[in-house]
């Protein structure tokens, strides 16, 4: 017989929003107040805008990937899955865990931090050969791909296979596109000094974007400053311009040209999680419809945050809603945790304000651009601010000596191309790495959990 009485809070999701609101709940909660539970793949947190300094082997994986099981203190139960679909009447969060099998979990509040997938539109072929760059999974393949890449490529008596072999293409012109083509751009310029029988001058590296320039929030000066760096080093740099087809061994762009290619990076923005879609609820361009609050209007005891949440940003007013940033995920994981706690104990709720601190874009090497506090910065004052940045938000002691240690590491020592063989021989792409189709319909959710109370 269940005799737990405590309220029961469900957090759905292990990003920066997701765990600076479990670890809020745990250092404000006594465990007598209430039970928290976490929903989550993988028991870990993982410092996205480091995700392509992985890729191109300044960083290992496990540097910022940081265990949620490190605390000693850590007593919230992790369920080992991803939310499909969750029925507000019932209270009934639907889950698929790591090994398939479907399960109904109670609560009496929910946090949804289920953050974002990789947005992608109806171009022909583009799910089937590109690759995506959200996931550890994810960089980690796209480096050994690159690598394999030459490594073919100086295996091969075919000049046409050896040039479409050393052309990449990456499409998106915002932070995660820009900073994955000059990270894996250097890599390859540094890693084809050991390949003494390929021409330097084959490697292309294309950054194509819908957008007229790149990155427009850093405004007009800093954004042309990064794109003057990155055609420097060689990246031609398409703007309006999208791909109208894929193939598995050319690219089409809009503009006609066809770029023979096996490697297509496609980081052309993202959208809320699919579970969002699941609640019937309104939305905001599929993100879901919060007050300042963060809770759900006319539900009890749902929150939802991060990626996935419409946030009014107050700090802007004029209906502004709060960007997809890590540095408004964070503040917001505080804030909710703080909110479900007033909740819990019947206090008043405070509205979410957090004016923006700025932006810090790193290029690899001595190259970068900020903008801290409205202050814009170039090369190394730039790069000391963004990498300073970096550091200080990473979440413990460990993570921080671990990634200041590749650093120093890699600067003093270089990479030594090594790829690990993941996947080698079953090739994996953008639908291999995002399970956009587990999610359940609406009415699945609630045909499963009338179900369910009737057994």
């Amino acid at each position: 017989m269940n005799t737990v009485t405590r309220p029961r809070i469900l957090v759905v999701g292990a990003g920066f929003a997701g765990v600076e609101c479990v670890r809020r709940l745990e250092r404000k909660l006594s465990p007598e107040e209430a039970d928290v539970t976490l929903v989550t793949p993988f028991a870990y947190q993982l410092y996205l805008p480091l995700l392509p300094q992985v890729a191109s082997g300044v960083l290992t994986p496990q540097s910022i990937a940081v265990s949620l099981r490190r605390s000693k203190k850590y007593r919230t139960r992790i369920i080992p899955g991803g939310a499909i679909g969750v029925d507000l009447k019932s209270k009934v969060c639907v889950i698929r865990t790591i090994t398939d099998q479907i399960i109904d979990e109670r609560y009496d509040y929910i946090v949804l931090a289920p953050g974002s997938i990789t947005r992608t539109f109806d171009i022909p072929g583009l799910t089937d050969h590109a690759f995506g760059m959200k996931t550890l999974a994810e960089a980690a393949y796209i480096r050994d791909h690159v690598i394999a890449q030459l490594d073919l490529a100086d295996a091969s008596p075919d000049p046409v296979e050896r040039a479409s072999r050393l052309q990449f293409v990456v499409v998106g012109g915002g932070y995660a596109g820009t900073e994955t083509a000059a990270c894996l751009q250097r890599l390859t310029h540094a890693a084809v000094k050991r390949y003494p029988r390929l021409d330097p001058g084959l490697i292309k590296w294309h950054l194509i974007d819908i957008a007229p320039r790149l990155m427009p929030e850093l405004g007009d000066k800093l954004g042309s400053s990064a794109q003057e760096i990155l055609r420097r080093r060689g990246i031609e740099i398409s703007l309006g311009t999208s791909i109208a087809k894929a193939g598995a061994e050319e690219v089409t762009f809009t503009d006609g040209r066809v770029v023979p290619t096996r490697t297509l990076i496609w980081t052309a923005g993202v959208a809320a999680s699919p579970l969002i879609a699941t609640l019937g609820a309104e939305t905001v361009k599929g993100r879901l419809a919060v007050a300042a609050e963060m809770n759900l209007p006319g539900e009890d005891g749902v929150f939802a945050l991060g990626d996935s949440a419409a946030v009014p940003d107050l700090a802007k007013g004029d209906g502004a809603v709060c960007p997809p940033t890590a540095q408004h995920a964070q503040r917001q994981g505080k804030h909710v945790a703080d909110n479900v706690i007033a909740s819990l104990r019947g206090q008043a709720m405070k509205p979410y304000v957090h004016k923006d601190l700025g932006l810090v874009v790193d290029l690899g090497g001595t190259d970068a651009v900020s903008k801290p506090l409205g202050i814009e910065l170039r090369g190394l004052p730039a790069q000391a601010v963004a990498r300073g940045y970096h550091w200080s938000a990473l979440r413990t002691n460990v993570a921080k000596t671990r990634v200041m240690t590749n650093w120093l590491l890699n600067a003093v020592a270089g990479d030594d191309f090594v790829r690990t063989g993941f996947q080698t021989r079953k090739a994996a792409r953008l639908k291999d790495f995002e399970y956009t189709d587990a999610y359940l319909t609406p009415e699945q959710v609630r045909e499963r959990v009338a179900g369910s109370r009737s057994e």
